[in-house]
């Protein structure tokens, strides 16, 4: 299975998350009040997947890592799982700049 977004709806919000080949989630949006604001999102993670410099690498509260994909504005536009290793936050970052561009959405919602 090729990589893809799912765009889904739970009650009046709607939410995405980027799903690798594998069908495990790299990358997850914000909740959004409106159907074309989260296409708005994926607009932008598809725009700003590309480049290196809008990762930024952190670790979460468990100290496990982790990341955030950040619009040239600073906005964080979609933040990953956490990993168990630097190497594999490594490889989700990877992913997400190969297949973030032009993964097709599933329409969930």
């Amino acid at each position: 299975m090729a990589a893809r977004y799912v765009l889904s709806r739970s009650g009046s919000q709607f939410h995405f998350v980027l799903k690798a080949g594998n069908n495990e989630i790299i990358l997850q949006g914000e909740r959004y009040p409106a159907k074309q604001n989260a296409l708005s999102g994926i607009a932008s993670v598809r725009a700003n997947s590309l480049y290196e410099d809008r990762y930024l690498r952190k670790n979460a509260v468990n100290g496990q890592p982790m990341f955030n994909l950040m619009a040239a504005n600073g906005q964080v536009i979609g933040t990953s799982e956490t990993y168990t290793s630097i190497g594999a936050r490594e490889n989700a970052i990877r992913s997400v700049m190969t297949n973030g561009p032009e993964a097709p959405i599933d329409d969930q919602s």
